[in-house]
């Protein structure tokens, strides 16, 4: 797919009512307070022994990631970056995370989210892998602003950083 055709599904999600009900379907999931997209999906690596395969689709859909967060950062200002390995640890340790964060926090070490001006959302870009054999995965996720605790004018109370690439 475009950065157009990308920038058109991140446009669909951004404005999509949560679904009532937990789903998962080919493309994504979503529940009540979130939706997430597969953007871009690589081949699997269980047969990349020297990993040259992994290297090149990492490049490419890093390149994607950049070229669709330019374009969002254009839109609604400078992303900021959300650690998930705290969310997969208190999950893993039996707390509640909120989703969309649950799901990512599995397969993503950090996102940039952008607020969503008078909507009471952000919408997130990350590329994750839930293991070294499984493909690369390019999402896009919206969620409900109390999941990152975004006060009214989209400020995040969580410390915004620069780093976190996987």
């Amino acid at each position: 797919m475009t950065i157009e055709e990308h920038l058109s599904t991140i446009d669909a999600l951004a404005v999509q009512p949560f679904p009532e009900e937990a789903y998962a379907d080919f493309s994504g999931n979503g529940g009540p307070a979130h939706r997430v997209r597969d953007l871009q999906v690589s081949r699997d690596f269980w047969d990349d022994d020297d990993g040259l395969a992994w290297v090149e689709a990492e490049a490419d859909m890093r390149a994607c990631l950049d070229a669709l967060a330019a374009r969002l950062t254009t839109r609604w200002g400078k992303a900021f970056f959300v650690d998930l390995g705290p969310y997969l640890i208190a999950g893993c340790e039996g707390e509640f995370v909120p989703e969309p964060l649950d799901f990512l926090s599995q397969q993503v070490v950090s996102m940039q989210v952008w607020p969503l001006p008078d909507s009471g959302r952000w919408l997130a870009l990350a590329l994750g892998q839930a293991d070294k054999e499984l493909p690369l995965i390019l999402f896009a996720a919206v969620g409900q602003a109390s999941a990152l605790d975004l006060d009214v004018s989209g400020r995040s109370s969580a410390e915004p950083h620069d780093g976190g690439r996987r």
